[in-house]
C-alpha cells in the first residue's frame, strides 16, 4: 500500500496502518528531504521512489516487521536496496535531535525530574550460534535481548534506555549502565532492583517477606501503592511493543537492535508532545 492510497485515510487508520501520527510522519518527510537534497547537491542518481514512500517501506518494517523480500516486492525493488533504504532512514531519524532521547546527563540534573521509574523488558531473539547460555533468559525460557528504560513520572517521557544480554539479572543491567541519578530525584523499581538502595539513598522497592513471616498489611498495602505507580513503565513498554520488530522475535544482526529500540522511543517521546 503506497502513500497515494494511505494519504486518504483517516488520521485514526493511518495511525492503525503506519503506527505513528500523521503529524509525526510529515514531519519525518521534511527532515529526509533535507538529507536527499544534500545528496543531490553531491550528485547521483535519484530514487524511484517518492520520499513518502521509501518512509513507509521503513515503516513496514518497524512495525510490522515484514521481511525484506517481501517489502520490496510490494515497492519494486531489490532486497538490497530495500535494505539501503530502510537503514539510511533510520540513521538519519536517530541523529535527529527531534528523535534522540533526553540520555543519562539528565538524570543528574535537579531542574525538572521528580519522580522516574526504571524497568526492564526483554525481546526474543533467534538461538545464537555461539554463546548461547549468554541470552538464555530463565525467565522467559529462551534466547533474548535486554532493555532497560527510564521514565519521567510527570511527563511520562523516556529519557534514557540500555542494553544487556538475556542472561544479565536486571539489577546487574542497571549497574553496566553507569546510571546516575541526583539525590533528590527519586528512583521507583520493581523487586528485581533489591540492591539499588545502597546506590541510590532515595529508592523505593517493594518490601519483601524474610524467612519464616509473611508481610504486614501495612507492608502489603506499601507493595500495591508501589506496583500502581509502576503500571506508568508497563504502559510505556507496550507503546514500544507496538512494533513488532522489538516485540517479535528479532532476526537480524543484535548490534542494531539498541538503535531501532531507542528510535522508537524516540518516537514515543516526540508524540507525547506533538
Amino acid at each position: 500500500m503506497k502513500y497515494k492510497e494511505i494519504e486518504k485515510l483517516s488520521r485514526k487508520k493511518f495511525r492503525i496502518k503506519v503506527g505513528i501520527k500523521v503529524d509525526t510522519f510529515k514531519k519525518m518527510v521534511s527532515i529526509l528531504k533535507k538529507k536527499e537534497l544534500e545528496k543531490k547537491i553531491k550528485g547521483g542518481k535519484p530514487h524511484s521512489l517518492l520520499i513518502e514512500d521509501r518512509l513507509l517501506m521503513a515503516f513496514e518494517y518497524l512495525r510490522e516487521y515484514r521481511t525484506y523480500f517481501h517489502i520490496a516486492s510490494t515497492y519494486g525493488l531489490s532486497e538490497s536496496a530495500c535494505y539501503r533504504n530502510i537503514r539510511w532512514i533510520e540513521d538519519i531519524l536517530i541523529k535527529n535531535k527531534d528523535f534522540s532521547l533526553p540520555g543519562k546527563k539528565e538524570l543528574l540534573q535537579n531542574n525538572r525530574l521528580k519522580v522516574v521509574l526504571t524497568d526492564a523488558t526483554e525481546s526474543p531473539i533467534e538461538r545464537p550460534k555461539k554463546k548461547q547460555k549468554k541470552f538464555y533468559s530463565g525467565k522467559k525460557k529462551r534466547h533474548t535481548l535486554k532493555a532497560q528504560i527510564t521514565v519521567d513520572k510527570e511527563s511520562k517521557k523516556i529519557i534514557s534506555t540500555d542494553f544487556g544480554n538475556g542472561k544479565m539479572h536486571d539489577f546487574k543491567l542497571y549497574q553496566k549502565s553507569n546510571t546516575a541519578i541526583h539525590p533528590d530525584i527519586k528512583s521507583i523499581n520493581d523487586s528485581g532492583y533489591q540492591g539499588l538502595q545502597k546506590m541510590h539513598a532515595n529508592t523505593e522497592l517493594p518490601k519483601k517477606k524474610s524467612k519464616g513471616s509473611s508481610l504486614s498489611k501495612s507492608d502489603k498495602a506499601h507493595n500495591k501503592e508501589l506496583s500502581s505507580k509502576r503500571s506508568l513503565n508497563e504502559n510505556v513498554i507496550a507503546s514500544i511493543k507496538r512494533f513488532k520488530i522489538v516485540a517479535d522475535r528479532y532476526r537480524n544482526r543484535r548490534r542494531r537492535f539498541g538503535l531501532r529500540f531507542n528510535l522508537i522511543c524516540g518516537i514515543y517521546n516526540w508524540e507525547l508532545e506533538n
